[in-house]
């Protein structure tokens, strides 16, 4: 049994509202939805050679909506695939355009366990990278362990595949789910990317500083690349180069930017380094 709360109806429209109106930004395609690339730096050789695609929505009003409570209705209401498949044609399109100004980034693009289900999602793939000339080992499928652990068996099963065909696969969010170390040596997984919650403080937190180092160490051991992300401070960032991380993301090094800045963001960064 539950009371009626002032409000609770209002909530509820205000999400199926907003399930219908991101089906149609998805269908028309006007500009509302758009994907901004967040760089990643190479800590051994100081370049950027990879970014992140987050998609952003500024709704019919103008107003910027949280990503992370669109994705969630997305995946409650059976949109997530079309969501997903328009960040890769999106991302795609993006790498071919930039490997034309002879700038090369692979480019991660978030993925949740419904996608990596989806019994065409591999031939979707193939199909966009075809389309748009793109080698597959340009694309980087990140998943977080939650989205692993569901359909476990047939995501491993997937993801050896995706895998085989070229793609590289990353692991989101690390940290915060069920996965252990352990576990990840059974998964065909090129990247661990520590969560944030980590990070954002390294430099002020024995504890995480301890976490992070040995995640790093054991993560090699295993022959994976590790990422950092939210790193906001340079001594976080001194840190992180001490325990030997691979890459790392966050404001400190630049915000997600679209991908015209991007470009301007990397000129001015390649001229300062």
């Amino acid at each position: 049994m539950q009371f009626y709360q002032t409000g609770d109806d209002e909530a509820y429209l205000y999400k199926l509202n907003l399930i219908e109106e991101l089906k149609l930004a998805l269908e028309q395609d006007s500009g509302n939805l758009f994907l901004t690339y967040q760089p990643k730096l190479n800590l051994k050789t100081k370049q950027v050679d990879k970014a992140e695609a987050l998609i952003r929505w500024v709704d019919k009003n103008n107003e910027f909506v949280n990503p992370e409570m669109f994705i969630a209705l997305a995946e409650q209401s059976g949109l997530i695939v079309t969501l997903t498949q328009w960040v890769i044609r999106q991302a795609a399109h993006q790498i071919q355009i930039w490997n034309q100004q002879g700038l090369y980034f692979n480019v991660s693009v978030n993925l949740s366990a419904q996608d990596i289900q989806h019994e065409q999602f591999v031939h979707f793939l193939l199909e966009t990278t075809t389309h748009y000339c793109v080698d597959p080992s340009s694309i980087i499928l990140e998943l977080t362990e939650r989205d692993i652990a569901e359909n476990e068996a047939l995501v491993i099963a997937k993801l050896t595949h995706l895998k085989s065909l070229g793609f590289e696969i990353s692991v989101d969010d690390y940290g915060i789910g069920q996965s252990s170390l352990a576990k990840l040596k059974n998964l065909p997984v090129d990247e661990l990317k520590i969560d944030k919650c980590f990070i954002l403080k390294l430099n002020e937190s024995s504890q995480d500083q301890d976490i992070v180092e040995s995640t790093i160490t054991l993560g090699h051991k295993l022959g994976l690349r590790v990422v950092a992300e939210g790193v906001e401070n340079q001594p976080s960032l001194d840190l992180l180069t001490q325990f030997n991380c691979d890459y790392i993301q966050g404001y400190y090094l630049a915000k997600p930017q679209k991908a015209e800045q991007l470009s301007e963001w990397y000129a001015h960064y390649v001229k300062n380094h």
